[in-house]
């Protein structure tokens, strides 16, 4: 049977977070780049298959899924060789739930509205009450994983790679230093998560690289 295929982007957090699932549970998908900036997601081609036009979207051999959320909890339950990642019990698995839409929810969605005036609107700072809304979320973040090695039981789940992919890039915008919670969990997340330093980082340093390059520091003409 042919391999899943993978609409993915490496600055993508989102792509970045189905990446590493799959690493996880030892499934090779065949991962096809889309060029947000050459608007790929746009073509004709692309839209028949995901009018709303996002990556990632998962391609398993006709059946079409977009949403990393969903992309990550149906390649467990259809490819993992266990529940680690996405547990059975229904009190884990809600818990597991709950730090996905923190994630969907709050973090990603307080990326996308700060990052993209960056990237297309020529915006140079981040707005003060966006900046207030992103602290409110370490903060909440930050007591999540008070006396915890990871988000949602005693090894990582998909809250922990869906919420890292995402608080990695967010950091280069709003600092996480004075949460120490959370300093230690991504550590942690970079060290222990399967693939992380191959899948995961180098996507990560790329989005950083585009954020500060659009950036202006204050004084600059």
């Amino acid at each position: 049977m042919p391999r899943p295929i993978l609409y993915s982007t490496i600055v993508s957090q989102p792509c970045r977070a189905v990446l590493l699932t799959a690493d996880s549970i030892g499934l090779e998908l065949e991962v096809r780049e889309v060029s947000l900036m050459a608007q790929d997601q746009l073509k004709n081609s692309f839209t028949k298959i995901n009018p709303q036009h996002t990556v990632p979207t998962l391609d398993d051999n006709g059946d079409i899924i977009w949403d990393s959320h969903a992309i990550m909890s149906y390649l467990v339950g259809k490819y993992g060789k266990n529940d680690d990642l996405y547990p059975k019990d229904l009190t884990k698995r809600a818990l597991v739930d709950q730090r996905l839409h923190f994630d969907s929810g709050i973090l990603f969605a307080l990326l996308r509205q700060i990052s993209y005036p960056i990237f297309f609107d020529n915006v140079k700072t981040v707005p003060e009450e966006k900046n207030k809304l992103v602290k409110e979320g370490y903060d909440f973040l930050n007591i999540f994983l008070e006396g915890k090695k990871w988000l949602a039981g005693d090894s990582y789940t998909l809250a922990d790679i869906s919420c890292v992919t995402t608080l990695t890039s967010l950091a280069v915008l709003v600092p996480i230093d004075s949460y120490p919670n959370i300093v230690s969990w991504v550590k942690t997340c970079e060290d222990e998560i399967k693939g992380y330093a191959r899948l995961g980082a180098p996507g990560n340093t790329a989005f950083h690289e585009k954020i500060q390059s659009h950036l202006q520091s204050p004084g600059q003409d």
